[in-house]
Formats: structure tokens, sequence, C-alpha cells
């Protein structure tokens, strides 16, 4: 069954602008920008003023399916990761990592003791940094949460077990904790 007009609102926080031009969004904070093509989804995106100071992003779908109206969410929680950003924190069992290239690349040394070396490179505007709290914990920080948790499964997907009992053999590197960037 088709629904006539379906919406979703979005408040945008202080210190942060949205601006919409046929359905290309791009945030800007104080950590920086994004943008991001949604051409492909069919729908309204408006930026409207709710009051003095305050704005909010409107979406609608008109005569949306069941699947047509489920790209609401999705879209709307594509521009609040926009807004919020995000960072990954990893903690390692016996496995060496080196930062490199300015934490641009990771190489993983001695996983399950194996000669080879892996490198994993980051995706466009993460970095990886090494904890200054714990001993074995890497921090990927960056303003695009796609990005960051793209490079965080990429880190994992290369410190993957393989015929070998998980349960035994725990080396690798795994997410402890997800969090945004600004902590409120």
């Amino acid at each position: 069954m088709r629904d006539v007009l379906k919406t979703e609102e979005l408040d945008i926080p202080e210190g942060v602008t949205v601006e919409i031009k046929s359905r290309v969004i791009k945030v800007t904070g104080p950590r920086g920008s994004l943008t991001k093509n949604v051409r492909h989804v069919d729908m309204d995106i408006r930026v409207v003023k709710a009051g003095k100071n305050k704005s909010k992003v409107t979406l609608a779908v008109w005569q949306g399916g069941r699947k047509h109206v489920a790209c609401l969410n999705t879209i709307r929680s594509l521009i609040n990761n926009m807004i919020t950003g995000g960072d990954e924190v990893y903690a390692h069992f016996p496995v060496n990592t080196i930062i490199q290239e300015d934490g641009r690349e990771l190489e993983i040394i001695n996983f399950l003791g194996e000669k080879a070396t892996r490198h994993v490179k980051m995706l466009d505007g993460v970095t990886i940094a090494e904890s200054k709290a714990q001993k074995d914990e890497l921090i990927l920080e960056g303003n695009d949460i796609e990005n960051v948790s793209q490079s965080a499964a990429s880190i994992q997907g290369s410190c993957r077990v393989r015929n070998k009992d998980i349960r035994k053999f725990l080396d690798g590197i795994y997410v402890s904790e997800r969090t945004t960037v600004v902590k409120e």
C-alpha cells in the first residue's frame, strides 16, 4: 500500500550549517565540511527555519511504497552522522602495529605468529593514533563516520582468524568503543 505523504524531521544544532541543492547535502561544522550526493533517492529534502536561530531538515516522500518510505530514515541517519562525526577505539591482542604516513596507514606485524605483514590504508579524512591512556589501543578519528567505520572494518577484516578455533586463537584487533568526536 502506498502512503500519500510521509515526512521526517531532523533538528540542526547550533554551530552547524546544512546546505541542500538538488539533493546534494553539504554539512559544515566546527571540524570541517562534508558533502554527500543522494540524487539516487527520490524525495524532497529542505532546510526549514524553525525559530530565530534554529532550523530543521525536512524529508518528504510522496506516493511511496514500503521500501521507498524506508529511505526516509536512512537519509535522516546519514545526515545525522554527517553532523556528529565519529571515532572508534580498537583494542588489540598480541599483535604488533606500526602507524605510518602520519596516521594514514597501519602495518600489522606478528598476527598469529606469521611472518607476513599486513598493510591497511585509511580512507580519506581518517587518521589513526595510539591511545595515551591505555597500552594496546588504537584510535581512529575523522569527520565522516562512514569512512571511519569502513577503515575500522578494513582493519578488523585483515585480522580475521581463518581455519582455526576462534575461541582458542584470540589474536586480532577488535572494536572496544564507538563514540562521537564531540562528547556532550
